[in-house]
């Protein structure tokens, strides 16, 4: 599969992909803000079997984010933690390239990852969390069409100290779409 979206394209994540997201995941300013396994180092072998894994599961749907102009991988998003019973799933994003921050290319791939979703898995409800001092992801969040819910107080442990969790989500009665 691949989506075209402007100056990027979104495909499958491939084991081919592990160089990638090993190099990311040894880049500390890279995964500062990250609230998943990024938080730990992980070996070659660890990212390599997750890949491999990843689009087997019903639970989570990923997607890699390409740049058309040189082709290669910048970022990974999807959906996780889907649940048919409660139509509902929660939105992550990682854009590793440091080159493509600030660009706006984390808004159109939150706005396109909604919208698949919402209308092609027929979620109802799309949350995430974000670290409170990840202030440029909620900005981004709420241009894409996030609803502030609430604050996760103190829910996070990084660099030696506890930090809190912005909870935000998109209803589907209330998608815009892209």
């Amino acid at each position: 599969m691949k989506l075209e979206i402007g100056d990027y394209y979104l495909r499958s994540l491939e084991v081919a992909d592990c160089g990638q997201f090993y190099a990311w995941s040894c880049d500390r300013e890279v995964t500062l803000y990250s609230l998943s396994s990024y938080a730990y180092p992980q070996s070659k072998s660890d990212i390599e079997k997750w890949l491999s894994d990843i689009n087997s599961g019903s639970k989570s749907v990923s997607f890699g984010i390409c740049s058309k102009q040189s082709d290669q991988l910048i970022g990974y998003a999807g959906i996780s933690s889907i649940s048919q019973l409660n139509r509902s799933g929660e939105f992550f994003i990682l854009i590793g390239d440091k080159n493509s921050w600030g660009k706006g290319i984390g808004t159109l791939v939150t706005k396109v990852v909604t919208d698949y979703a919402i209308q092609t898995l027929g979620l109802h409800r799309v949350q995430l969390t974000a670290s409170s001092l990840n202030l440029g992801a909620v900005k981004s969040y709420e241009k894409a069409g996030y609803q502030h819910e609430g604050i996760m107080r103190e829910s996070g442990f990084r660099d030696g100290r506890f930090v809190d969790k912005i909870l935000m989500s998109v209803i589907a009665s209330e998608w815009q779409g892209i």
